[in-house]
């Protein structure tokens, strides 16, 4: 009755949180508890991130650790493919983790996370791990990932230059390039980039006071200025229209 009664009372559930289940306290008593957890495959996870996710921390015990809750605790991370866990007596678990590859982060909504090669979301962007990672915008642009991969790769000298894609009504890429918008046909985007190329290398277009490039249409390229390229250029425009009426 008094068992009955510090279980039901809720002190039972407090006692193994602040000390581990009563087996597991013997365990280590009798020196089998987890002294060393070794950890292989990690790449973009951190070691603590791994342990809180297998549910190992120091009240845990060798015997009494469920190896194939632990794995499929693992398996429920996005960022592990695959995972083995091991026993190593009297004090070790080893862990060895396969990790998924992060090709680029995807921003929908305001909010960013890491995608695979194949668009399918394997973590959010916590920190800066990731900060390198190309970047694609707006809906459905994880699954066109390797569409604006490729254009990068066809903007050739200018692809270092670009910052990310967005991917607009489901059709067709605009591109962030050193702050400018390289809007992009629907049709043969690579084409229009191979232009952009050509102007960049005959009349250094980037570096002028623009913020959009326009290639959508096959016969022309339709350039936007700053406000202030702007409003210089229409003032030059009226002192010519003076001098001219004079």
């Amino acid at each position: 009755m008094a068992l009955a009664g510090f279980v039901a009372s809720g002190r039972y559930d407090a006692f193994v949180a602040e000390n581990g289940r009563p087996f597991d306290i013997l365990a280590r008593i009798a020196g089998f508890g987890v002294e060393r957890v070794t950890i292989s495959g990690i790449s973009r996870m951190y070691e603590r991130e791994v342990l809180a996710a297998a549910g190992i921390d120091w009240r845990a015990s060798v015997p009494f650790l469920d190896v194939a809750e632990v794995r499929a605790r693992l398996l429920r991370v996005p960022l592990i493919a695959s995972v083995s866990v091991r026993k190593i007596y009297p004090r070790e678990i080893v862990i060895n983790q396969v990790e998924r590859e992060p090709a680029a982060l995807w921003q929908m909504n305001g909010e960013i996370s890491v995608i695979a090669a194949d668009g399918t979301i394997i973590d959010t962007m916590r920190d800066d791990r990731y900060a390198t990672l190309p970047l694609v915008v707006g809906d459905d642009a994880n699954t066109k990932l390797g569409e604006y991969l490729a254009l990068v790769a066809a903007a050739g000298p200018l692809a270092d230059r670009i910052r990310a894609g967005t991917y607009v009504s489901g059709r067709r890429w605009t591109l962030k390039l050193d702050g400018v918008d390289i809007r992009l046909p629907e049709v043969e985007p690579g084409a229009a980039l191979a232009r952009l190329v050509e102007l960049e290398r005959a009349n250094r277009l980037l570096e002028k006071d623009i913020i959009a490039v326009d290639l959508r249409m096959p016969d022309r390229v339709v350039v936007r200025l700053t406000e202030e390229a702007a409003a210089a250029r229409a003032e030059a425009s009226k002192k010519t229209k003076k001098g001219t009426a004079t």
